[in-house]
């Protein structure tokens, strides 16, 4: 009798046994969990590895247009006294002296459009009859005409362009339709 009092004994436990192991997960669920968090970290890998690429990417444009626009600043400084100096060559002189003083002058304005020109500025000269646009033209003065509106009757002084960047509009005066006078009467 004694060995089937051991005998009972040990069921149980045996039995609690089973227990732990059905507690614990099996091999197969434990290697689908671990396919599991390698699938996570790997997607968060690739995450992470295109954020950097696309913050790369970012800088680099960034730099590019630092680079190319680097003059901006300097150039709307510049531009008021070269304006000036266009200005005082755009008058007639009538010494010798003047004559010769005149000649220089244009030949450093020559040398600044020269150097402006390659580092990548450009003019906006709107020509009269041409067509007004407010995006690279800065209506300063309206003159009434009968026939014509939105028309550039006068360039004021130029425009200045970085690549495709507009650093000053281009001055000018606009036409607008002459508002008629009998029009007003028969509304009174």
């Amino acid at each position: 009798m004694k060995l089937g009092k051991k005998d009972n004994k040990e069921l149980p436990e045996e039995k609690e046994e089973t227990a732990e192991e059905k507690a614990e997960p099996s091999c197969e669920e434990k290697l689908k969990e671990a396919n599991a968090e390698i699938e996570k970290w790997k997607n968060l890998y690739y995450m992470s590895y295109a954020d950097t690429q696309n913050l790369r990417k970012s800088l680099e444009e960034d730099h590019r247009e630092a680079v190319r626009y680097r003059a901006s600043g300097f150039l709307e400084k510049l531009i008021p006294p070269l304006d000036c100096l266009y200005i005082a060559l755009q008058g007639e002189t009538q010494s010798e002296e003047a004559k010769n003083y005149r000649q220089g002058f244009q030949f450093i304005y020559n040398q600044l459009e020269e150097a402006l020109l390659s580092e990548g500025v450009s003019y906006v000269e709107p020509k009269a009859g041409d067509t007004f646009d407010p995006h690279t033209m800065e209506a300063i003065e309206t003159v009434e005409s009968e026939d014509t509106e939105g028309k550039v009757v006068e360039c004021k002084s130029k425009g200045y362009l970085l690549h495709d960047r507009l650093i000053r509009a281009a001055r000018v005066t606009v036409s607008v339709k002459k508002e008629k006078k009998e029009e007003e009467k028969l509304d009174a």
